[in-house]
């Protein structure tokens, strides 16, 4: 007999874990970028490899000495993203990267932001399960993200950016599992 998960009763943190657990493995991303500034649209294709972190892998560790935790052992679960992006509509060259994602309490810690190589945290929720939301803020900027688990095989994602209570960037995402 299996019994329905009620999500009340789970910390943020065990929902964060589950959702990262749900979401390790290989992805196939595409991407929509829209500049609302000046039309301009971009799209890009990457491949995604998400890895869960336990609590106290070297790698958590790592971040929680770039935030200057006092504990470096006090972020509960993480993961490594690492990509590899090809721009389809431009000249850009290709790019690839790794973050690290730490989790204490509700907050996600990372080794970088979107637009900084510096260490940033972000709030984050899960109002069910399956769904991730984030909000970041730096440089005056706001990143607004939002993931989604979608079966076994999909993930959604779509980020606003806005900078001065001005959107100025939307994101669409369609990633597949391979």
């Amino acid at each position: 007999m299996t019994f329905p998960i009620n999500t009340a009763q789970l910390s943020a943190e065990a929902l964060v874990e589950e959702f990262f657990r749900r979401s390790e493995g290989n992805w196939r991303s595409e991407r929509r970028y829209y500049t609302l500034t000046n039309g301009e649209t971009q799209e890009v294709v990457s491949f995604v490899t998400v890895q869960f972190l336990p609590q106290g892998s070297p790698e958590l560790i790592q971040l929680a000495q770039a935030h200057e935790l006092a504990d470096t052992s006090a972020l509960t679960c993480g993961a490594l993203t690492t990509w590899n992006s090809h721009y389809t509509m431009t000249d850009r060259k290709e790019s690839s990267g790794a973050t690290v994602f730490g989790v204490l309490g509700d907050r996600l810690y990372r080794d970088r932001g979107f637009a900084t190589t510096k260490p940033i945290t972000a709030q984050f929720s899960l109002p069910e399960p399956t769904t991730l939301r984030l909000r970041t803020e730096y440089n005056q900027s706001v990143f607004e993200e939002e993931i989604k688990l979608v079966g076994s095989k999909y993930r959604t994602r779509q980020t606003i950016i806005s900078r001065a209570g001005e959107e100025q960037m939307i994101g669409q995402y369609l990633e597949r599992r391979i």
